[in-house]
């Protein structure tokens, strides 16, 4: 029999506008981080491309750096070693090669050391009905494997942004031992619009988690635009905090035996039975 964590805690989730240079951000969400520490928040957690938000291809390749010379990854884990905060950081754009980057959301614990690394796995390669076009697998390489991450409160299980159409990817995290998911995104206004809240709310509803969603906001440079509106959502699909359209933070209490209540009145991670793939009807193939 699984065993949840009883103790409660604070999380936060910072919601910002980033700009297409480090600086900027590095000192935008240091100041949040710290902001949302002094409020009592023990985990915080950023957006997904906290670092930098580069609209153009090739700029975006140019200013990417490895991970030892990252300056927003080494800025963060400084503010999380000052602060004594948990932080995921929800990505940063981190150079493989010569032309292929990853989407990689970094946990840092509270003396400033990485305890876990996840490559984002779904790539956002979509026309929007608005006319803006994102090939993100032509930046990224995607990421291949699944990421647990032990929390002083439970496991987190780590996604980012499109991820989360991927409604299987949160089912085996949770069947795995995840009671929470994060999901830092930079969501697009119109797919926000429409799917943003129910989507949040369903996987924390298919899998007795803690939604967690820190989101990029605003406008962008080259007029890309962000939907915001960071969730903290239950495990009943209750939302505890919603962030709105503008830059700050959100903060909520989390109860983590909230998730074994959960699942004990719908047990449904038990419940899988294995089933045959669909057939497509014989008149229908032969055509």
């Amino acid at each position: 029999m699984t065993r949840f964590p009883t103790t409660r805690f604070r999380a936060a989730c910072i919601q910002t506008n980033s700009a297409r240079e480090f600086a900027p951000n590095i000192e935008a969400v240091g100041a949040s981080i710290r902001e949302a520490r002094r409020a009592g928040a023990d985990l915080v957690m950023t957006p997904e491309v906290t670092g930098m938000f580069e609209p153009i291809r090739e700029r975006h390749r140019e200013k990417a750096t490895d991970e030892a010379g990252n300056p927003a990854l080494a800025a963060f884990c400084d503010v999380a070693r000052e602060t004594g905060a948990w932080l995921l950081i929800g990505s940063l754009a981190i150079r493989l090669d010569e032309t292929k980057l990853a989407n990689r959301s970094f946990l840092v614990d509270p003396t400033g050391a990485i305890v876990a690394r996840y490559d984002k796995i779904h790539m956002f390669d979509v026309e929007l009905d608005d006319g803006q076009t994102y090939r993100e697998s032509a930046l990224y390489q995607p990421g291949s494997e699944t990421v647990l991450a032990a929390l002083p409160w439970g496991l987190l299980g780590m996604t980012v942004c499109y991820d989360l159409r991927f409604p299987h990817l949160y089912r085996a995290l949770a069947q795995a031992g995840a009671s929470f998911l994060s999901i830092p995104s930079a969501f697009t206004v119109p797919t926000g619009s429409a799917h943003w809240h129910v989507l949040m709310r369903a996987r924390a509803i298919e899998t007795g988690c803690f939604v967690f969603a820190p989101a990029q906001c605003g406008i962008h440079a080259e007029g890309r635009r962000t939907y915001g509106h960071s969730l903290i959502v239950a495990p009943w699909g209750e939302v505890l905090a919603d962030g709105g359209e503008a830059p700050g933070f959100v903060i909520a209490e989390i109860d983590p035996a909230s998730v074994a209540e959960a699942r004990r009145k719908v047990p449904s991670l038990r419940h899988d039975r294995a089933f045959s793939p669909p057939e497509v009807p014989r008149s229908l193939a032969a055509e």
